[in-house]
């Protein structure tokens, strides 16, 4: 994989230290979002790429199946009495 070099002010380098982040990773998703969006893609993102975001951020992947039409409504019933 080739190599490019990203200068960042001082200031933010330091707080980007505080952060336990691949840093990395976070340039080349920038650069594929605003390459998507110049080839006119516009802010859409691929499901593959949402996932990853959800699951990074402590989402659980099976919490995103869809329920059960019998879930559901016991769910709405449940939350309309809770009002």
């Amino acid at each position: 994989m080739p190599v490019i070099t990203v200068e960042v002010p001082e200031e933010l380098y330091e707080k980007m230290k505080e952060f336990d982040v691949d840093w990395g990773w976070v340039v080349r998703k920038a650069i594929e979002r605003c390459i998507r969006e110049l080839e006119g893609g516009g802010a859409a993102v691929p499901a593959e790429e949402l996932l990853e975001e959800l699951v990074r951020r402590g989402v659980q992947p099976q919490d995103l199946e869809p329920l059960s039409p019998e879930v559901e409504d016991r769910m709405y019933s449940e939350m309309r009495e809770r009002e």
